[in-house]
């Protein structure tokens, strides 16, 4: 009976291995979806893998089209996005996650073992065809594993395209800033030559003191010093702009505008923004399902840990004497000294690993949205005090400056000291105005990728030269016994739970 069942076996494990086979390809898109869609909702920009000659045409062109206008932030966003090489090289890891998913959706092959023996009046053949039964009987928990996994690689990748989109968006703010605060420097120092100039002239035909002339000199050159340090910083922060965009030969000649744009009329009121971050942050969604695996795995180990070795075999053997015999032989591995508590212990150790890793990924989260909201407040209140009282006050005193000078009641170089204590109010606008931009950035950043939609609303109007931001409302801080995910965020499975169900 045993020579009939044990073909019959035979034929079974290869129609399953021939099913299993068919049930474990690669996707048409090999999981890049999710990033796309990604970009697409949340930046509202076009994210493409580059994998041929004709999407790199298609980018060539599209970049060219950016290019060919002054470029604007989301422009260079969109540049970023299509021609960051690290960008395009993080997305070889879907390939390789995706790879690691098929093959482990597909049954180890079979062995086959053929040996010839003889003796003095004859001689032996045996045929042993085998296959590993353990990574059948775990082939469904492995594939929902990789599953698992892949997906996570999904999010992370996603992940980093927010983030080097984040990046091109600082980096073009500081660009402009920089490139603005340099032409303003080389404006201050013609100021500053022209002033130096007459008091030269002056000093020359005895109508200025040593102590004004040096002063006028001093001025001078102290602009002189501050213009070649403001273009070699423009020049720094439109280089980083020009790597990250990925850019390089004809590409590095792209133009940028004057000036940042301005700042909006009002600041909105976002709520609840702790929550907004803890179900759009890719970041959380990768460390839970990482976590989800790693206790799917614990299950896996402690299901398996008497039986690491397993194999099934089909016997057909010859000897001269005795004829054809048929059976099969099964190997197991016998726990005598290693009953598997190590390897169970070990999968524990890891599964409360990742859970706290993906505790301190929700806590940190809440921290950089705070924190991030608080700057972006601060830096809209401090810019539009700038705009609002310091720059139109200047402003005043320099035309009633110049009213004087051209009713003769004031000199030329009471003219010039005015001019001069302009210069801070003028940088300190640039400043504040960059440090908004990219205040927002962060903000966007720390939410996952943009501002929440739905739920604002504008804030109270702020009197004139009131910079105090105004304080952020936010979901009380859960117990410290509690899981700092919010609660529509799933909670970590448990070791006696793998699946979270």
């Amino acid at each position: 009976m045993m020579r009939h069942l044990a073909p019959g076996r035979v034929s079974c494990i290869a129609i399953a291995t021939i099913l299993l086979a068919g049930c474990t390809t690669f996707s048409k898109d090999g999981g890049f979806n999710t990033v796309s869609t990604v970009a697409s909702d949340r930046l509202g920009k076009e994210a493409v893998y580059v994998k041929s000659d004709e999407d790199r045409d298609a980018v060539y062109k599209r970049t060219q089209e950016l290019l060919s206008r002054p470029l604007g932030m989301d422009d260079a966003v969109q540049v970023a996005l299509l021609n960051n090489r690290g960008l395009q090289a993080s997305y070889g890891e879907l390939g390789v996650s995706e790879a690691d998913l098929v093959q482990a959706g597909r049954l180890p092959n079979p062995g086959f073992t053929f040996s010839r023996t003889h003796w003095s009046d004859g001689f032996g053949i045996s045929r042993t065809f085998s296959m590993g039964v353990l990574g059948v009987l775990t082939l469904p928990v492995a594939t929902r594993i990789e599953s698992r996994r892949f997906e996570q690689t999904r999010l992370e990748t996603a992940n980093a395209m927010l983030a080097v989109a984040a990046d091109a968006r600082k980096a073009y703010v500081n660009a402009v800033a920089a490139e603005q605060a340099a032409m303003y420097a080389a404006q201050v120092k013609d100021s500053s030559e022209a002033g130096a100039e007459l008091a030269l002239r002056m000093r020359q035909a005895g109508n200025f003191s040593k102590l004004d002339y040096a002063r006028e000199q001093a001025f001078y050159a102290e602009s002189v010093a501050q213009s070649a340090k403001a273009r070699q910083q423009a020049v720094a922060a439109r280089e980083k702009l020009t790597r990250t965009m990925g850019l390089w030969g004809s590409g590095t000649r792209y133009k940028l505008p004057d000036r940042l744009p301005d700042l909006p009329k009002d600041r909105p009121q976002l709520n609840d923004l702790e929550g907004v971050a803890m179900q759009n942050r890719l970041d959380i969604q990768a460390a839970k399902l990482r976590t989800q695996g790693v206790a799917t795995s614990l299950g896996l180990s402690k299901a398996t840990r008497f039986i690491n070795a397993l194999d099934v075999g089909y016997l057909d053997n010859f000897e001269t004497d005795k004829g054809h015999e048929h059976g099969y032989e099964i190997s197991v591995e016998i726990p005598i000294f290693d009953w598997g508590s190590a390897k169970v212990a070990r999968a524990e150790a890891i599964y409360m690993q990742s859970a706290n890793r993906l505790a301190q990924t929700a806590i940190d989260a809440r921290s950089e949205v705070r924190e991030s909201y608080s700057a972006y407040v601060t830096s809209y209140d401090v810019a539009k005090h700038y705009r609002d009282e310091v720059v139109p006050v200047r402003k005043t005193i320099s035309d009633e400056m110049l009213l004087r000078y051209n009713g003769m009641l004031t000199s030329v170089f009471e003219l010039l000291s005015d001019s001069r204590d302009q210069v801070s109010a003028v940088n300190g606008y640039i400043d504040a105005l960059k440090d908004y931009w990219l205040a927002e950035t962060d903000l966007q950043q720390a939410l996952g990728g943009r501002l929440p939609p739905l739920g604002i609303t504008q804030a109270p109007a702020t009197s004139h030269g009131d910079a105090t931001p105004t304080p952020v409302t936010q979901p009380q801080a859960a117990p410290l016994q509690m899981s700092p995910l919010s609660a529509s965020a799933t909670q970590p499975a448990s070791p006696a739970n793998p699946e979270g169900k």
